[in-house]
Parts: structure tokens; sequence; C-alpha cells
């Protein structure tokens, strides 16, 4: 009895030491320790709280701030912005953006196909109304299609090929049918999806490749026919100068005839005068002359003459002189 009390003293004794010895352990390190990882927590924390408060906005962005999915206002001027963590922050581009549709084919009001080739100029113009309809950019630019398709496709129905395609710059009606087309296309994305459409344009207008070879046909023979319609025409106008040329020119004969004649006949008239006068001063010398002027009309290198031995000729050869008058 005595041995097991002393046995159970001794356990307590060496159980007494050892919390004793327990409970004067270094405390001091792991208190720091704890307060350092607090600290680093605390600041941690801290900055993940100003991550999700904090924002900046750049000029070519602007933000809409939501709160479970549900807008709450839009901001637009660069900056640093704040906002509680729990709200999130949705970045836009406020630049322009450019969707080229893929080429349609569509039909003219007289039953001409067109391929057309196209693009769109837009912007976000209400991030609100954006993010609760479309929500980004590969949606709006579908919604987008669709709306300049079914523009383009009435727009070109209700005008004819000549009025799209033309080499008369009066005729030609592109211009106001794609201005129509803008207003109603921005008019129509505005109010849906929040989007601008700033412009809306034809890049190219082609025909398809079935139509090709009869339309370059059609305008062979239109050349062709305007071709022969002027050749009419300079072959007209050639008759008609070559007739007034004709004109001119027997007009210009007519008048140098008459001026020929007059000139020949006063040339006559004082060959006449001269001749009398002659005649007047020597009548032999004349007749003389006369004669031999006569002889040389009627007489030539290959003229035989058979002449009498009275004859007036030969006395004129033989002798020089005439006949007494």
């Amino acid at each position: 009895m005595h041995q097991h009390n002393r046995h159970h003293s001794h356990d307590h004794d060496h159980d007494h030491h050892h919390h004793h010895s327990h409970d004067h352990g270094p405390k001091f390190p792991l208190t720091e320790r704890l307060k350092r990882r607090w600290r680093w927590l605390v600041v941690a924390g801290f900055l993940i709280l100003a991550y999700l408060t904090f924002y900046t906005v750049r000029e070519t962005e602007f933000v809409l701030v939501t709160q479970f999915g549900r807008p709450l206002y839009t901001i637009s001027d660069a900056g640093l912005h704040m906002k509680w963590f729990f709200q999130t922050a949705n970045y836009f581009d406020r630049r322009l953006h450019v969707y080229n549709p893929r080429p349609s084919e569509l039909l003219t009001r007289d039953k001409k196909n067109l391929v057309i080739e196209s693009y769109v100029a837009w912007r976000v113009e209400d991030p609100s109304r954006f993010v609760e309809t479309v929500g980004s950019t590969g949606a709006a630019e579908m919604r987008l299609h669709d709306i300049v398709w079914s523009g383009l496709s009435a727009s070109l129905g209700s005008h004819d090929l000549d009025s799209i395609v033309s080499v008369d710059a009066a005729s030609r009606q592109v211009a106001s049918m794609m201005d129509g087309l803008l207003q109603a296309t921005d008019r129509e994305a505005l109010a849906q999806y929040g989007i601008r459409v700033v412009d809306v344009r034809i890049k190219r207008l082609n025909l398809p490749e079935q139509n090709k070879q009869s339309v370059y046909a059609r305008m062979r023979a239109e050349r062709e026919r305007i071709a022969r319609q002027y050749r009419a025409e300079g072959e007209e106008q050639a008759l008609r100068i070559r007739a007034e040329a004709d004109r001119q020119r027997e007009e210009i004969l007519s008048v140098a005839y008459k001026e020929a004649e007059r000139i020949k006949g006063e040339g006559d008239a004082e060959s006449t005068r001269v001749y009398g006068a002659a005649y007047s001063k020597n009548p032999r010398f004349y007749k003389l002359l006369r004669t031999l002027e006569s002889y040389k009309k009627i007489l030539d290198d290959k003229t035989t003459a058979i002449l009498s031995s009275d004859s007036e000729l030969l006395r004129v050869l033989m002798r020089g002189e005439s006949g007494t008058p």
C-alpha cells in the first residue's frame, strides 16, 4: 500500500514536472508569426478591395457599370473612377467599327440580278441597350447584316438597273439611294440595339457569273448600234458639206466666167478698135496682116498646097506682097 502510494507520488511528480516545463515554453515567436500573417492578409484584402473598387477609363472607351447583371450607369469621362466592389465594370470601344458583310445577290425593279458588296461603319451609342440586346461586337454585326441586307434589297427593288449603273451622271441615283438606306439603318439600329450607324456604302457592284456573257453581248450590240448611228450621222454631214462646197464652187465659177467674158469682150472691143485704127492708116498692110493670120491658121508643116501662077498667096510667098486692093 505504501509502495503503491509512493509509486503514484512519483508519477504525479513526473507529470507535474512535465506540465511545468510545457507551460514555460516559448510563446512569443508564435504570436509574432500570427500577427505578421494577419497583417499580410489585411494588406492583401485591402489591395483586392481597391482593385475591385477603382477602375480607369481611357479616351477611346466608355464603361458601363452593372450590378448582378443589371445596368446602372455609364462613364465616358477618361480617368480614375470608383464603384462598389460587388459591381462590375464593362468596357466598350467607342471608336468606329467597320463591318464588311458578305456579298449578296439582289434583284432590281426591272428583274436584273446584281451582286452587291458593301460596308457599314458603326459605333456603340447606348451601352445599356447594347448590353441588354446584343452584348458583343460579333452579335451586333450579325444584327447589322440583317438590317442592311433587308434595306438594300428594298432599295434595289425600287430602282431600275439603268438608274444604278449608267454612263450618264445625271441619271444615276446610287448616292440618294444609299443616303436613304443610311438614315433608315441608323434609325432602326439605334432604336433596337443602341448602335449608331455612321455610314453605309457600296464597295463593289457586279453581275452574277451566269449573266455576264449575255450582258456583254448586249453591251457589244449597243455599242455597235451607236457606232452605226455615228457613222450614218457622219456620212450625212459629209454629204451636206460636199453639197455646200459644190454649190459654192458653181457660184465662184459662174462669177469668174462672167468676169472673164466681160474682160474678153472688152479685149475684143479694144482689138477691133486698134485694128480699125491700123486699117485706116495703112489699108494694104492691114490686109496683108489679116491674110497672113488666116494662112497661119490653115497651114502647118504637114499641109501641101497646089497654087496657080496667078494666086495671091503665091505672090505673097514669092514676092512678099499682096495684090492690089
